[in-house]
């Protein structure tokens, strides 16, 4: 078995500590809600932690840390691409409310 064969079929392990590290973020955000901090440091603080739990989550159990670092990087940035493309539509949102702008 090469290095590469012995890297991916890894082992349960491995898994049981990503999870492990994913249960302790989690405990984390549940900290987080009951500091006594404002609105924005709490979703900043939130947001992070959700980062990092997220990442891990696609990197371990979707086996993203096998991968080619192009392909991991074409993931990452079209990811990005398409969180951004679905917000161009909330710019419109008002439409539904108030009608088309500038209408008589």
């Amino acid at each position: 078995m090469t290095t590469a064969e012995a890297s991916k079929s890894g082992g349960m392990g491995k898994d049981l500590v990503v999870y492990a590290c994913l249960l302790a973020l989690a405990g984390l955000q549940f900290a987080i809600a009951f500091q006594n901090i404002d609105t924005s440091q709490m979703l900043v603080r939130m947001l992070v932690v959700a980062i990092v739990e997220a990442g891990l989550a696609v990197m371990f159990f979707m086996h993203l840390w096998t991968e080619k670092r192009g392909f991991t990087l074409f993931v990452l940035v079209f990811t990005i691409f398409v969180l951004l493309a679905l917000q161009y539509g909330w710019t419109d949102s008002t439409r539904m409310v108030i009608g088309a702008p500038f209408a008589k």
